[in-house]
């Protein structure tokens, strides 16, 4: 972490747990620099992630930014990441890398967030509970089991949410369990084995108010998501099985296969071709596989005395493939359950992604850091149209591939300052969400929908003094071409195309100290500017077809300035938690 030529940042047990409800990623991420979370309390819609400004596009799940869980990515191959299987409750540690890392790990424009599972066990058999409760019918409880036996170590976790929510229609429940056993094969080989199921029957939908709406009472539901049932169901369970060894002093491999079974009920307030009506909205399905695995291994160039200073080359490749099939019918009341509710769309969505990566570190001098990498993303998507009933084959294929690289460097002058430099690429594709949203209403792929690719320089500074202060600096400029921005919202659903470039700089700032035996303060602070360089956008006016252009204009979804301050003090077994956030005016 000090000698990383990325700006970095960590959250452990503690700050994910202490004096947290483990409800969403807002009350830790937050504290990192340059992430920017927005929790809308809305679990039909999960909250929106952004990373400098990366994700803020994202109407629900996380966009642009790479997550993983114990190695395993929970990034679809399209780049789409949903949260439901991760209980905060039972992660142990998130490492967050911001910037350009695609030539790491791929698709995404913003950076990676990693979880990791908690297994510790520090007696044969340890078992805790968690009890979190607070307004609005929320409550939390939490059960957990670990233990050690032999050369193994394991863990079972079992949560159960509800949340009445502080809006009208906003319900949720949410159950989650998860599983975690290693185990050591030998001196230098282990098995680790993860499983995990989230059942989330219920999670109402309130949608976006109307201003008359919002005048009158701004706690309540839109009125035709009530009218159309919005809400959405989910079932998920991920199975995933990783072997690692270390070979020597010199190198070590890894090898994970992982499989994700989702199924998604979502009725929408969103209008189905056709005769309107107050109650007739869109029910949508989706029934996914995701199957994938990745290998990689790193070894010392040569074999010198200090291995630590040795040229090392890390290799390795991902595939993955989701297959979902989605079925959209009319629906009355938040179900198909009058002969008028038809089906209007039925299509199996193919996204197979092939990614072999190298990378090579290097400390020529003892201080110095170098590092480089390059990677190659082929993806290939493929709709399949089971419905013909309206007598056109909307079946296609779209293939899209890129190249990511990034150079690096650090120099650690003193454990006070350690300054560092990069200069990577990226890319993002759309999803298959973004690529099924057609103007002309119909299914298959926007054949006109591309990649953005992303440019970022970025330098800054990082530094401890002895135990009782650290920080982190960092300078970053981002350049996207051909970003992917939402153009068009009609009747609920939204639009995408290809828009010329945008601009996305800053400043960010993270603090840490320890001003007494009994007290720890934080701070995060991020200064930005995310702007459109060129962007010329259809519109209408006055019933004519014309063009504007938001060359210069701010980026929606992601504030300018993001500030919070934490407050940590303990006193024997008690803790007192206090986190205070501002942001600037966003649209």
């Amino acid at each position: 972490e000090q000698r990383a030529p990325w700006a970095v940042g960590v959250q452990g047990k503690e700050e994910l747990t202490r004096g947290q409800a483990t409800l969403g990623i807002d009350e830790a991420l937050n504290n990192v620099p340059g992430v920017y979370v927005e929790n809308r309390y809305n679990y039909s819609l999960d909250q929106r992630l952004s990373i400098r400004g990366a994700g803020a596009r994202a109407n629900f799940g996380t966009r642009g930014v790479k997550v993983l869980l114990d190695g395993v990515p929970q990034s679809l191959p399209d780049g789409q990441n949903e949260l439901n299987n991760i209980d905060l409750a039972d992660i142990s540690r998130v490492e967050v890398l911001r910037g350009s890392a695609s030539s790491l790990y791929g698709n995404g424009s913003g950076g990676v967030i990693a979880f990791t599972t908690d297994l510790t066990a520090p007696d044969a058999l340890d078992q805790t509970a968690r009890v979190t409760s607070g307004s609005f019918g929320t409550t939390k409880l939490q059960a957990r089991t670990a233990g050690r036996a032999g050369l193994g170590v394991g863990s079972l976790s079992l949560s159960s949410t509800t949340v009445d929510g502080f809006r009208q229609y906003s319900r949720a429940d949410i159950k989650q369990l998860v599983g975690a056993y290693d185990y050591a094969l030998n001196s230098a080989t282990s098995l680790q084995i993860r499983a995990s199921h989230t059942e989330m029957p219920t999670a109402l939908n309130p949608g976006a108010l109307t201003f008359a709406e919002y005048a009158k009472n701004r706690d309540s539901a839109a009125a035709v998501n009530i009218a159309r049932g919005a809400n959405k169901a989910i079932s998920q369970s991920q199975y995933s099985v990783r072997v690692h060894q270390t070979v020597g002093e010199t190198g070590d491999w890894s090898a994970v296969a992982y499989v994700v079974r989702r199924f998604v009920d979502n009725p929408l307030a969103t209008p189905p071709p056709g005769t309107a009506g107050a109650t007739v909205g869109t029910y949508s399905t989706i029934n996914r596989w995701v199957t994938g695995m990745r290998l990689d291994g790193s070894i010392a160039l040569c074999m010198c005395a200090d291995t630590a200073r040795a040229p090392r080359l890390a290799t390795g490749f991902d595939l993955e493939r989701s297959f979902d099939i989605r079925r959209n019918s009319r629906a009355t009341g938040g179900h198909p359950s009058v002969p008028t509710d038809t089906l209007f769309l039925h299509q199996g969505e193919s996204v197979i992604s092939l990614g072999p990566f190298a990378a090579i570190q290097w400390s020529p001098l003892a201080p110095l850091t170098l590092s480089g990498g390059a990677r190659w993303d082929d993806l290939k998507f493929d709709v399949l149209d089971y419905f013909l009933a309206d007598g056109v084959n909307n079946s296609g294929s779209r293939d899209m591939s890129a190249a990511s690289w990034h150079l690096g460097a650090s120099y650690v002058v003193s454990d006070l300052f350690t300054p560092y430099a990069s200069y990577a690429t990226a890319f993002e594709s759309p999803t298959t969400t973004e690529l099924n949203a057609r103007p002309d209403g119909t299914g298959g792929f926007n054949p006109n929908l591309g990649p953005e690719r992303i440019r970022t320089l970025e330098g800054g500074a990082r530094g401890s003094f002895s135990s009782r202060f650290s920080y982190t600096l960092s300078v970053f400029e981002a350049y996207a071409d051909n970003a992917i921005i939402q153009y068009l919202e009609t009747n609920g659903r939204a639009f995408f195309q290809n828009a010329g470039q945008t601009r996305n700089k800053g400043v960010e700032l993270g603090l840490a100290a320890r001003a007494a035996r009994w007290l720890d303060l934080n701070l995060a602070w991020t200064e930005a500017d995310y702007r459109f360089v060129h962007y010329l956008m259809p519109i209408v006016v006055a019933g004519k077809a014309v063009t504007d252009t938001l060359d210069g204009k701010r980026q929606a979804g992601v504030p300018d300035r993001f500030v919070r301050f934490g407050l940590r003090a303990r006193w024997h077994a008690a803790s007192f938690d206090a986190d205070h956030t501002w942001s600037s005016s966003m649209y």
